[in-house]
Protein backbone atom coordinates (compact mmCIF):
# COMPACT_ATOMS: atom_id res chain seq x y z
CA UNK A 1 0.00 0.00 0.00
CA UNK A 2 1.32 3.76 -0.64
CA UNK A 3 1.81 5.79 2.45
CA UNK A 4 0.66 9.06 2.59
CA UNK A 5 -1.74 10.93 5.13
CA UNK A 6 -4.94 9.45 4.43
CA UNK A 7 -8.25 8.61 6.88
CA UNK A 8 -11.42 6.94 6.33
CA UNK A 9 -14.16 5.54 8.40
CA UNK A 10 -16.33 2.76 7.30
CA UNK A 11 -19.60 1.65 9.11
CA UNK A 12 -20.18 -1.58 8.85
CA UNK A 13 -24.83 -2.38 8.90
CA UNK A 14 -25.47 -5.50 9.65
CA UNK A 15 -29.23 -5.30 9.73
CA UNK A 16 -32.29 -7.41 9.42
CA UNK A 17 -34.17 -6.68 6.37
CA UNK A 18 -37.81 -8.09 5.19
CA UNK A 19 -38.01 -9.52 1.70
CA UNK A 20 -40.51 -6.61 -0.15
CA UNK A 21 -40.60 -4.46 2.16
CA UNK A 22 -38.48 -1.99 -0.48
CA UNK A 23 -40.46 1.25 1.34
CA UNK A 24 -39.60 0.08 4.92
CA UNK A 25 -36.09 -1.41 4.24
CA UNK A 26 -34.97 2.05 2.76
CA UNK A 27 -36.84 4.31 5.58
CA UNK A 28 -34.57 1.82 7.77
CA UNK A 29 -31.31 2.86 5.90
CA UNK A 30 -32.22 6.68 5.53
CA UNK A 31 -32.75 6.48 9.54
CA UNK A 32 -29.01 5.04 9.90
CA UNK A 33 -27.78 7.54 7.34
CA UNK A 34 -29.00 10.41 8.70
CA UNK A 35 -27.96 9.24 12.04
CA UNK A 36 -24.16 8.37 10.77
CA UNK A 37 -24.09 11.47 8.30
CA UNK A 38 -22.73 14.28 11.14
CA UNK A 39 -20.80 12.54 13.08
CA UNK A 40 -17.15 11.81 10.75
CA UNK A 41 -18.52 8.11 8.68
CA UNK A 42 -16.94 8.47 5.74
CA UNK A 43 -18.97 5.41 4.42
CA UNK A 44 -22.24 3.17 5.37
CA UNK A 45 -22.73 -0.10 3.84
CA UNK A 46 -25.55 -1.78 3.66
CA UNK A 47 -25.60 -6.09 2.30
CA UNK A 48 -26.14 -7.92 -0.47
CA UNK A 49 -29.65 -7.21 -1.74
CA UNK A 50 -30.41 -5.02 1.14
CA UNK A 51 -33.07 -2.87 -0.52
CA UNK A 52 -35.51 -5.64 -1.33
CA UNK A 53 -34.05 -8.03 1.01
CA UNK A 54 -32.66 -11.61 0.02
CA UNK A 55 -33.78 -13.43 -1.57
CA UNK A 56 -36.09 -11.83 -3.34
CA UNK A 57 -37.30 -14.68 -5.66
CA UNK A 58 -40.17 -14.09 -8.40
CA UNK A 59 -40.96 -10.92 -6.58
CA UNK A 60 -37.87 -9.45 -9.19
CA UNK A 61 -40.18 -10.47 -12.42
CA UNK A 62 -42.86 -7.78 -11.09
CA UNK A 63 -42.38 -4.62 -13.01
CA UNK A 64 -44.31 -2.64 -9.74
CA UNK A 65 -41.49 -3.84 -7.07
CA UNK A 66 -38.78 -3.16 -9.61
CA UNK A 67 -40.24 0.64 -10.05
CA UNK A 68 -40.61 0.68 -6.42
CA UNK A 69 -36.71 0.00 -5.96
CA UNK A 70 -35.63 2.85 -8.60
CA UNK A 71 -37.73 5.02 -6.61
CA UNK A 72 -35.92 3.54 -3.52
CA UNK A 73 -33.06 4.03 -4.95
CA UNK A 74 -33.36 7.43 -5.95
CA UNK A 75 -33.90 8.80 -2.25
CA UNK A 76 -30.61 6.61 -1.23
CA UNK A 77 -28.98 8.46 -3.88
CA UNK A 78 -30.02 12.10 -2.74
CA UNK A 79 -29.39 11.14 0.71
CA UNK A 80 -25.93 10.62 -0.19
CA UNK A 81 -24.80 14.62 0.44
CA UNK A 82 -22.61 13.98 3.31
CA UNK A 83 -21.64 10.28 3.59
CA UNK A 84 -21.19 7.75 0.93
CA UNK A 85 -23.71 4.93 1.00
CA UNK A 86 -22.80 1.46 -0.41
CA UNK A 87 -26.10 -0.63 -1.02
CA UNK A 88 -26.99 -3.80 -2.50
CA UNK A 89 -30.01 -3.96 -4.78
CA UNK A 90 -31.28 -5.33 -8.48
CA UNK A 91 -30.60 -3.66 -11.33
CA UNK A 92 -31.89 -3.75 -15.19
CA UNK A 93 -29.78 -2.30 -17.71
CA UNK A 94 -29.68 -3.24 -21.32
CA UNK A 95 -33.06 -4.78 -20.48
CA UNK A 96 -30.93 -7.65 -18.63
CA UNK A 97 -31.47 -7.90 -14.65
CA UNK A 98 -28.52 -7.86 -12.56
CA UNK A 99 -26.88 -8.23 -8.70
CA UNK A 100 -25.82 -5.01 -8.20
CA UNK A 101 -23.70 -2.69 -5.74
CA UNK A 102 -23.92 0.88 -5.74
CA UNK A 103 -21.54 3.33 -4.47
CA UNK A 104 -23.56 6.49 -4.13
CA UNK A 105 -21.30 10.19 -2.84
CA UNK A 106 -22.44 13.66 -3.14
CA UNK A 107 -26.09 12.99 -5.01
CA UNK A 108 -25.21 11.17 -7.40
CA UNK A 109 -23.82 7.20 -8.05
CA UNK A 110 -20.01 7.18 -8.85
CA UNK A 111 -19.68 2.88 -9.42
CA UNK A 112 -22.49 0.45 -10.12
CA UNK A 113 -20.80 -2.92 -9.41
CA UNK A 114 -22.98 -6.20 -10.70
CA UNK A 115 -21.81 -9.60 -9.25
CA UNK A 116 -20.33 -12.14 -11.50
CA UNK A 117 -19.93 -15.89 -9.70
CA UNK A 118 -23.54 -15.78 -9.55
CA UNK A 119 -24.92 -18.62 -6.63
CA UNK A 120 -27.37 -21.72 -7.84
CA UNK A 121 -28.05 -23.60 -4.83
CA UNK A 122 -31.22 -24.03 -3.07
CA UNK A 123 -33.62 -21.25 -3.13
CA UNK A 124 -31.23 -18.77 -4.61
CA UNK A 125 -31.32 -20.09 -8.23
CA UNK A 126 -29.62 -16.32 -9.52
CA UNK A 127 -29.32 -17.97 -12.80
CA UNK A 128 -32.93 -17.75 -13.06
CA UNK A 129 -33.11 -13.83 -12.65
CA UNK A 130 -29.58 -12.42 -13.01
CA UNK A 131 -27.23 -11.82 -15.87
CA UNK A 132 -23.80 -12.26 -15.21
CA UNK A 133 -21.35 -8.71 -14.33
CA UNK A 134 -18.48 -9.17 -16.48
CA UNK A 135 -16.08 -6.04 -14.72
CA UNK A 136 -13.93 -5.48 -12.41
CA UNK A 137 -14.61 -2.12 -10.29
CA UNK A 138 -12.32 0.13 -8.31
CA UNK A 139 -13.05 3.49 -7.15
CA UNK A 140 -10.51 6.08 -5.98
CA UNK A 141 -11.90 7.80 -2.73
CA UNK A 142 -10.57 9.50 0.21
CA UNK A 143 -6.92 8.81 -1.52
CA UNK A 144 -8.28 4.70 -0.35
CA UNK A 145 -8.18 2.65 -3.64
CA UNK A 146 -11.52 0.62 -3.25
CA UNK A 147 -12.85 -2.57 -5.16
CA UNK A 148 -16.15 -4.27 -4.83
CA UNK A 149 -17.13 -7.61 -5.20
CA UNK A 150 -20.46 -9.24 -3.95
CA UNK A 151 -20.16 -12.96 -2.08
CA UNK A 152 -19.60 -15.73 -3.92
CA UNK A 153 -17.50 -13.74 -6.21
CA UNK A 154 -14.97 -14.63 -3.35
CA UNK A 155 -15.08 -17.70 -3.97
CA UNK A 156 -13.54 -17.55 -7.39
CA UNK A 157 -9.58 -16.09 -6.74
CA UNK A 158 -9.45 -15.20 -10.47
CA UNK A 159 -11.89 -12.38 -9.41
CA UNK A 160 -10.24 -11.59 -6.23
CA UNK A 161 -6.69 -11.81 -8.02
CA UNK A 162 -7.95 -8.83 -9.72
CA UNK A 163 -7.34 -6.51 -7.22
CA UNK A 164 -4.10 -7.02 -6.32
CA UNK A 165 -3.69 -2.93 -6.72
CA UNK A 166 -5.72 -1.73 -4.38
CA UNK A 167 -6.02 -0.45 -0.23
CA UNK A 168 -9.47 -1.82 0.33
CA UNK A 169 -11.76 -4.72 -0.93
CA UNK A 170 -15.36 -4.17 -0.35
CA UNK A 171 -17.41 -7.28 -0.53
CA UNK A 172 -21.61 -7.07 0.61
CA UNK A 173 -23.15 -10.55 1.27
CA UNK A 174 -26.19 -12.81 2.14
CA UNK A 175 -24.81 -16.22 2.42
CA UNK A 176 -26.96 -18.65 4.15
CA UNK A 177 -26.13 -20.10 7.52
CA UNK A 178 -24.75 -23.83 7.25
CA UNK A 179 -24.31 -25.57 10.68
CA UNK A 180 -21.77 -27.77 9.64
CA UNK A 181 -19.54 -25.47 7.74
CA UNK A 182 -18.99 -21.70 6.44
CA UNK A 183 -19.85 -21.17 2.86
CA UNK A 184 -16.84 -18.37 2.13
CA UNK A 185 -14.82 -19.42 5.01
CA UNK A 186 -12.45 -17.60 7.37
CA UNK A 187 -9.45 -18.61 5.91
CA UNK A 188 -9.88 -17.96 2.68
CA UNK A 189 -10.44 -14.38 3.48
CA UNK A 190 -7.40 -14.16 5.21
CA UNK A 191 -5.16 -15.46 2.73
CA UNK A 192 -6.57 -13.07 0.53
CA UNK A 193 -5.26 -10.13 2.84
CA UNK A 194 -2.27 -11.52 3.29
CA UNK A 195 -1.08 -12.20 -0.32
CA UNK A 196 -2.91 -9.21 -1.56
CA UNK A 197 -1.82 -7.11 1.36
CA UNK A 198 -5.06 -5.16 0.91
CA UNK A 199 -7.61 -4.54 3.86
CA UNK A 200 -11.32 -6.74 3.63
CA UNK A 201 -14.81 -5.59 4.79
CA UNK A 202 -17.34 -8.22 4.30
CA UNK A 203 -20.72 -7.08 5.25
CA UNK A 204 -23.06 -10.22 5.88
CA UNK A 205 -26.64 -10.42 6.02
CA UNK A 206 -27.98 -11.09 9.33
CA UNK A 207 -32.31 -12.90 10.11
CA UNK A 208 -34.47 -15.41 9.03
CA UNK A 209 -36.26 -15.47 5.79
CA UNK A 210 -38.61 -18.57 5.13
CA UNK A 211 -36.66 -21.68 5.06
CA UNK A 212 -33.02 -19.54 5.44
CA UNK A 213 -31.36 -18.55 7.98
CA UNK A 214 -28.16 -15.74 7.81
CA UNK A 215 -25.90 -15.61 10.20
CA UNK A 216 -24.28 -11.97 10.24
CA UNK A 217 -20.97 -12.28 11.99
CA UNK A 218 -19.33 -9.59 9.69
CA UNK A 219 -15.55 -9.10 9.46
CA UNK A 220 -12.78 -6.87 9.06
CA UNK A 221 -9.46 -8.31 8.32
CA UNK A 222 -6.41 -6.41 8.06
CA UNK A 223 -3.53 -7.01 5.55
CA UNK A 224 -1.92 -9.40 7.55
CA UNK A 225 -4.90 -11.91 7.60
CA UNK A 226 -5.69 -10.47 10.92
CA UNK A 227 -9.45 -10.07 12.19
CA UNK A 228 -9.82 -6.23 13.80
CA UNK A 229 -13.55 -6.50 13.80
CA UNK A 230 -16.16 -9.02 14.25
CA UNK A 231 -19.46 -8.45 14.22
CA UNK A 232 -22.81 -10.49 16.31
CA UNK A 233 -24.10 -13.66 15.08
CA UNK A 234 -27.88 -13.93 15.03
CA UNK A 235 -28.05 -10.41 15.99
CA UNK A 236 -28.47 -7.00 14.00
CA UNK A 237 -25.00 -4.88 14.84
CA UNK A 238 -23.47 -1.55 13.29
CA UNK A 239 -19.99 -1.05 14.04
CA UNK A 240 -17.64 1.49 13.11
CA UNK A 241 -13.76 1.04 11.56
CA UNK A 242 -11.25 3.58 11.12
CA UNK A 243 -8.79 3.53 8.59
CA UNK A 244 -5.63 5.82 9.26
CA UNK A 245 -3.25 5.66 6.68
CA UNK A 246 -1.98 1.78 6.60
CA UNK A 247 -3.26 0.51 9.99
CA UNK A 248 -6.69 0.09 11.51
CA UNK A 249 -7.14 2.18 14.56
CA UNK A 250 -10.38 0.46 15.95
CA UNK A 251 -9.91 -2.73 16.88
CA UNK A 252 -13.07 -4.67 19.05
CA UNK A 253 -13.13 -7.11 21.24
CA UNK A 254 -14.87 -10.71 20.21
CA UNK A 255 -13.76 -13.01 22.19
CA UNK A 256 -17.35 -14.37 23.10
CA UNK A 257 -17.33 -16.74 19.92
CA UNK A 258 -19.91 -19.28 20.12
CA UNK A 259 -19.45 -23.25 20.43
CA UNK A 260 -21.38 -25.07 17.35
CA UNK A 261 -24.15 -26.38 18.94
CA UNK A 262 -25.00 -22.76 20.49
CA UNK A 263 -25.24 -21.54 16.76
CA UNK A 264 -27.57 -23.44 16.18
CA UNK A 265 -29.84 -23.77 18.69
CA UNK A 266 -29.75 -19.40 18.23
CA UNK A 267 -29.90 -19.98 14.35
CA UNK A 268 -33.28 -22.12 15.43
CA UNK A 269 -34.63 -19.42 17.43
CA UNK A 270 -34.56 -16.33 14.75
CA UNK A 271 -35.82 -18.25 12.54
CA UNK A 272 -38.70 -18.66 14.53
CA UNK A 273 -38.67 -14.97 15.58
CA UNK A 274 -38.34 -13.86 12.03
CA UNK A 275 -41.09 -15.81 10.38
CA UNK A 276 -43.75 -14.85 13.48
CA UNK A 277 -42.45 -11.33 13.19
CA UNK A 278 -42.13 -10.76 9.40
CA UNK A 279 -45.71 -12.62 8.56
CA UNK A 280 -47.62 -10.77 11.58
CA UNK A 281 -48.67 -13.34 13.53
CA UNK A 282 -48.30 -12.08 17.70
CA UNK A 283 -48.78 -15.97 18.88
CA UNK A 284 -47.44 -19.20 18.49
CA UNK A 285 -49.20 -23.04 19.40
CA UNK A 286 -47.82 -26.23 19.51
CA UNK A 287 -49.00 -29.80 20.55
CA UNK A 288 -46.97 -30.76 23.43
CA UNK A 289 -46.79 -34.30 23.80
CA UNK A 290 -44.59 -34.79 26.31
CA UNK A 291 -41.39 -35.96 24.72
CA UNK A 292 -38.07 -34.15 23.05
CA UNK A 293 -39.32 -33.37 19.81
CA UNK A 294 -42.15 -31.20 20.66
CA UNK A 295 -40.51 -30.08 24.28
CA UNK A 296 -37.42 -28.45 22.24
CA UNK A 297 -39.71 -27.00 20.15
CA UNK A 298 -41.64 -25.92 23.33
CA UNK A 299 -38.19 -24.47 24.67
CA UNK A 300 -37.31 -22.23 21.25
CA UNK A 301 -40.43 -21.14 20.84
CA UNK A 302 -40.34 -19.36 24.16
CA UNK A 303 -36.71 -17.86 23.50
CA UNK A 304 -38.12 -16.70 20.41
CA UNK A 305 -41.22 -14.61 21.02
CA UNK A 306 -41.45 -14.94 25.04
CA UNK A 307 -43.85 -17.50 27.36
CA UNK A 308 -46.59 -15.08 26.64
CA UNK A 309 -46.68 -15.30 23.61
CA UNK A 310 -46.66 -19.31 23.55
CA UNK A 311 -49.39 -21.53 24.22
CA UNK A 312 -48.95 -25.28 24.60
CA UNK A 313 -51.55 -27.59 24.20
CA UNK A 314 -51.68 -31.67 25.30
CA UNK A 315 -54.12 -33.82 23.80
CA UNK A 316 -53.90 -37.28 25.62
CA UNK A 317 -55.60 -40.42 24.90
CA UNK A 318 -55.87 -43.84 26.03
CA UNK A 319 -52.47 -44.84 25.50
CA UNK A 320 -51.02 -41.66 26.42
CA UNK A 321 -48.85 -42.18 29.54
CA UNK A 322 -48.95 -40.62 32.89
CA UNK A 323 -45.48 -39.45 32.74
CA UNK A 324 -46.03 -37.54 29.00
CA UNK A 325 -48.56 -35.71 30.85
CA UNK A 326 -46.58 -34.81 34.14
CA UNK A 327 -43.53 -34.21 31.57
CA UNK A 328 -45.83 -31.49 30.14
CA UNK A 329 -47.45 -29.90 32.75
CA UNK A 330 -43.45 -29.76 34.45
CA UNK A 331 -42.02 -28.01 31.49
CA UNK A 332 -44.60 -25.75 30.68
CA UNK A 333 -44.21 -24.26 34.88
CA UNK A 334 -40.95 -24.09 34.10
CA UNK A 335 -41.22 -22.11 31.38
CA UNK A 336 -44.17 -20.50 32.42
CA UNK A 337 -45.92 -21.25 29.78
CA UNK A 338 -49.96 -21.30 29.82
CA UNK A 339 -50.91 -25.45 29.26
CA UNK A 340 -54.13 -26.76 27.92
CA UNK A 341 -55.29 -30.16 27.93
CA UNK A 342 -58.01 -31.38 25.90
CA UNK A 343 -58.68 -35.19 25.75
CA UNK A 344 -59.08 -36.48 22.08
CA UNK A 345 -60.87 -39.44 23.26
CA UNK A 346 -64.58 -38.26 22.61
CA UNK A 347 -63.86 -37.12 19.21
CA UNK A 348 -61.77 -40.11 18.59
CA UNK A 349 -64.64 -42.13 19.56
CA UNK A 350 -67.52 -40.43 17.48
CA UNK A 351 -64.94 -40.61 14.28
CA UNK A 352 -64.90 -44.49 14.88
CA UNK A 353 -68.12 -45.09 15.61
CA UNK A 354 -69.63 -43.19 12.52
CA UNK A 355 -67.04 -44.85 10.37
CA UNK A 356 -66.91 -48.83 11.38
CA UNK A 357 -68.60 -49.73 8.31
CA UNK A 358 -65.13 -48.66 6.62
CA UNK A 359 -63.36 -51.58 7.97
CA UNK A 360 -66.01 -54.83 6.86
CA UNK A 361 -66.23 -52.29 3.88
CA UNK A 362 -62.33 -52.23 2.57
CA UNK A 363 -61.69 -55.39 3.62
CA UNK A 364 -58.04 -54.87 4.42
CA UNK A 365 -55.79 -55.32 6.99
CA UNK A 366 -55.18 -51.74 7.49
CA UNK A 367 -57.43 -50.94 11.00
CA UNK A 368 -54.25 -50.49 12.82
CA UNK A 369 -52.49 -47.71 11.08
CA UNK A 370 -56.03 -46.21 10.45
CA UNK A 371 -56.72 -45.56 14.09
CA UNK A 372 -53.45 -44.90 14.57
CA UNK A 373 -53.20 -41.47 12.13
CA UNK A 374 -56.50 -40.75 13.34
CA UNK A 375 -55.23 -40.06 16.82
CA UNK A 376 -52.91 -37.77 15.25
CA UNK A 377 -55.81 -36.05 12.87
CA UNK A 378 -57.76 -35.58 15.87
CA UNK A 379 -55.25 -33.42 17.70
CA UNK A 380 -54.56 -31.37 13.81
CA UNK A 381 -57.94 -30.55 14.30
CA UNK A 382 -57.75 -29.52 17.81
CA UNK A 383 -54.50 -27.27 17.03
CA UNK A 384 -56.27 -25.39 13.79
CA UNK A 385 -59.45 -24.81 15.64
CA UNK A 386 -57.13 -22.99 18.01
CA UNK A 387 -55.18 -21.33 15.15
CA UNK A 388 -58.26 -19.86 13.65
CA UNK A 389 -60.06 -18.54 16.80
CA UNK A 390 -56.55 -17.13 18.12
CA UNK A 391 -54.85 -16.17 14.85
CA UNK A 392 -51.98 -17.82 16.39
CA UNK A 393 -49.17 -19.80 13.72
CA UNK A 394 -49.44 -23.71 14.58
CA UNK A 395 -45.70 -24.84 15.36
CA UNK A 396 -45.09 -28.36 14.00
CA UNK A 397 -42.85 -30.75 15.86
CA UNK A 398 -41.45 -33.43 13.52
CA UNK A 399 -37.70 -33.93 13.22
CA UNK A 400 -36.11 -34.72 10.28
CA UNK A 401 -35.81 -38.23 10.92
CA UNK A 402 -38.97 -39.18 11.14
CA UNK A 403 -39.82 -36.28 8.22
CA UNK A 404 -37.38 -38.59 5.53
CA UNK A 405 -38.94 -42.31 6.80
CA UNK A 406 -42.88 -41.01 6.97
CA UNK A 407 -42.61 -41.87 10.47
CA UNK A 408 -45.32 -39.07 11.21
CA UNK A 409 -48.91 -38.63 9.92
CA UNK A 410 -49.99 -36.71 6.93
CA UNK A 411 -52.42 -33.94 7.79
CA UNK A 412 -51.54 -35.09 11.17
CA UNK A 413 -48.69 -34.40 13.12
CA UNK A 414 -47.17 -32.83 9.81
CA UNK A 415 -49.80 -29.66 9.90
CA UNK A 416 -48.94 -26.02 11.18
CA UNK A 417 -47.07 -23.12 9.64
CA UNK A 418 -43.63 -23.34 10.56
CA UNK A 419 -41.73 -26.63 11.26
CA UNK A 420 -38.40 -25.79 13.24
CA UNK A 421 -36.85 -29.32 13.70
CA UNK A 422 -37.63 -30.49 9.90
CA UNK A 423 -33.93 -30.35 9.51
CA UNK A 424 -32.68 -31.63 12.85
CA UNK A 425 -32.19 -34.99 12.93
CA UNK A 426 -32.73 -36.52 15.89
CA UNK A 427 -29.68 -37.10 17.52
CA UNK A 428 -29.50 -33.62 17.00
CA UNK A 429 -32.27 -33.06 18.78
CA UNK A 430 -30.97 -34.76 22.00
CA UNK A 431 -27.79 -32.12 21.55
CA UNK A 432 -29.70 -29.04 21.40
CA UNK A 433 -31.64 -29.93 24.64
CA UNK A 434 -28.86 -30.65 26.04
CA UNK A 435 -27.08 -27.65 25.17
CA UNK A 436 -30.42 -25.77 26.05
CA UNK A 437 -31.08 -26.89 29.67
CA UNK A 438 -27.03 -26.26 30.13
CA UNK A 439 -27.97 -22.31 30.43
CA UNK A 440 -31.01 -23.20 32.54
CA UNK A 441 -32.83 -26.28 32.89
CA UNK A 442 -36.48 -26.07 30.86
CA UNK A 443 -36.65 -29.48 29.48
CA UNK A 444 -37.70 -32.13 32.09
CA UNK A 445 -34.72 -34.86 32.62
CA UNK A 446 -37.34 -37.98 32.21
CA UNK A 447 -38.09 -36.42 28.80
CA UNK A 448 -34.70 -36.93 27.70
CA UNK A 449 -33.71 -40.12 28.93
CA UNK A 450 -36.97 -41.99 28.25
CA UNK A 451 -37.45 -44.02 25.27
CA UNK A 452 -38.51 -42.63 21.93
CA UNK A 453 -42.36 -43.26 21.25
CA UNK A 454 -45.38 -41.93 19.36
CA UNK A 455 -47.51 -43.43 21.72
CA UNK A 456 -49.83 -44.32 19.34
CA UNK A 457 -50.73 -48.10 20.47
CA UNK A 458 -49.41 -49.64 23.82
CA UNK A 459 -46.37 -50.29 24.86
CA UNK A 460 -44.95 -48.56 21.57
CA UNK A 461 -41.17 -47.49 21.30
CA UNK A 462 -39.63 -46.15 18.12
CA UNK A 463 -36.96 -48.54 17.91
CA UNK A 464 -39.50 -51.61 18.01
CA UNK A 465 -40.04 -50.52 14.92
CA UNK A 466 -37.50 -48.98 12.99
CA UNK A 467 -33.36 -49.44 14.20
CA UNK A 468 -31.66 -46.84 16.23
CA UNK A 469 -32.03 -43.67 15.08
CA UNK A 470 -28.10 -42.95 15.28
CA UNK A 471 -28.32 -45.90 12.08
CA UNK A 472 -30.80 -44.10 10.51
CA UNK A 473 -29.81 -40.19 10.93
CA UNK A 474 -26.34 -41.31 9.15
CA UNK A 475 -28.23 -43.21 6.87
CA UNK A 476 -30.55 -40.18 5.61
CA UNK A 477 -27.66 -37.93 5.82
CA UNK A 478 -25.25 -40.12 3.36
CA UNK A 479 -27.77 -40.73 0.63
CA UNK A 480 -30.12 -37.27 0.54
CA UNK A 481 -26.94 -34.79 1.72
CA UNK A 482 -24.31 -36.49 0.11
CA UNK A 483 -25.80 -38.35 -2.52
CA UNK A 484 -24.21 -41.65 -1.65
CA UNK A 485 -25.61 -44.91 -4.02
CA UNK A 486 -26.78 -47.99 -2.12
CA UNK A 487 -24.46 -49.84 -2.53
CA UNK A 488 -21.68 -47.06 -1.29
CA UNK A 489 -23.66 -47.20 1.55
CA UNK A 490 -22.76 -51.35 2.04
CA UNK A 491 -19.67 -50.73 1.56
CA UNK A 492 -19.40 -47.97 4.06
CA UNK A 493 -20.85 -50.81 6.75
CA UNK A 494 -23.93 -50.21 6.78
CA UNK A 495 -25.91 -53.65 7.47
CA UNK A 496 -27.49 -54.22 3.89
CA UNK A 497 -31.62 -55.12 5.00
CA UNK A 498 -31.72 -51.73 7.26
CA UNK A 499 -29.71 -49.61 4.13
CA UNK A 500 -32.89 -51.13 1.74
CA UNK A 501 -35.27 -50.60 3.96
CA UNK A 502 -34.30 -47.19 5.36
CA UNK A 503 -34.03 -45.90 1.35
CA UNK A 504 -37.56 -47.49 0.45
CA UNK A 505 -39.16 -45.34 3.58
CA UNK A 506 -37.25 -42.37 2.01
CA UNK A 507 -38.42 -43.08 -1.73
CA UNK A 508 -41.76 -44.22 -0.57
CA UNK A 509 -42.97 -41.12 1.61
CA UNK A 510 -41.94 -38.30 -1.29
CA UNK A 511 -45.80 -37.31 -1.17
CA UNK A 512 -45.87 -36.78 2.33
CA UNK A 513 -42.46 -34.55 2.43
CA UNK A 514 -43.96 -32.72 -0.65
CA UNK A 515 -47.18 -31.07 1.17
CA UNK A 516 -45.23 -30.66 4.68
CA UNK A 517 -44.95 -27.31 6.20
CA UNK A 518 -41.79 -24.95 5.49
CA UNK A 519 -38.81 -25.21 8.43
CA UNK A 520 -35.56 -23.89 8.74
CA UNK A 521 -32.76 -24.99 6.68
CA UNK A 522 -29.41 -25.75 8.88
CA UNK A 523 -27.37 -27.19 5.72
CA UNK A 524 -27.17 -25.96 2.11
CA UNK A 525 -27.25 -29.04 0.70
CA UNK A 526 -30.07 -30.32 3.33
CA UNK A 527 -32.13 -32.03 0.91
CA UNK A 528 -29.59 -32.09 -2.18
CA UNK A 529 -31.22 -35.29 -3.05
CA UNK A 530 -34.66 -35.30 -2.50
CA UNK A 531 -36.04 -31.43 -3.60
CA UNK A 532 -36.98 -32.71 -7.14
CA UNK A 533 -37.13 -36.18 -7.33
CA UNK A 534 -40.75 -36.87 -8.64
CA UNK A 535 -43.24 -38.65 -6.70
CA UNK A 536 -44.72 -40.45 -9.66
CA UNK A 537 -41.78 -42.59 -10.55
CA UNK A 538 -40.98 -46.56 -10.98
CA UNK A 539 -36.99 -45.93 -9.98
CA UNK A 540 -36.45 -47.36 -6.59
Amino acid sequence: MEIMNRKLTIMLSQLNWVVGDIQGNCNRMLKEINAQQNIGTDIIIFSELSLTGCPPGDLLCSNDFYELCVLSLQKLQNASQKIAIIIGHPWKENNFFYNALSFFWHGKTLVRYFKQNLSNYIFFNEYRYFNRGKNSCILLYKKYKIGFLISHDLLDECLVNKYNNIDILITISAIPFDHKQRIIPTNILQNYSKKLSLFIVYLNQIGGQDELIFEGESKIFNSSGVITHKLLSFQEDIQKCVFCNNDVLSVTDFNNQLPSIAKLYHALVMSIKDYVKKNNFSNVILGLSGGIDSALTLAIAVDAVGNKNVQAIMMPFIYTSQMSIQNAKKQTNLLNVKLLIISIEEMYNAYIKNMLWLFKECNRNNKNITQENLQARCRAIILMMISNACDALVLSTFNKSEYFIGYNTIYGDMIGGFAVLKDIYKTLVFKLVNYRNSIATVIPANIVTRPPSAELAPNQFDEDIFPPYSIIDKIIENYVEHNKSINQLIDDGFDEKIVYKIITLINHYKYKRRQSPIGPLIRINSFLNDKNYPITSMFK
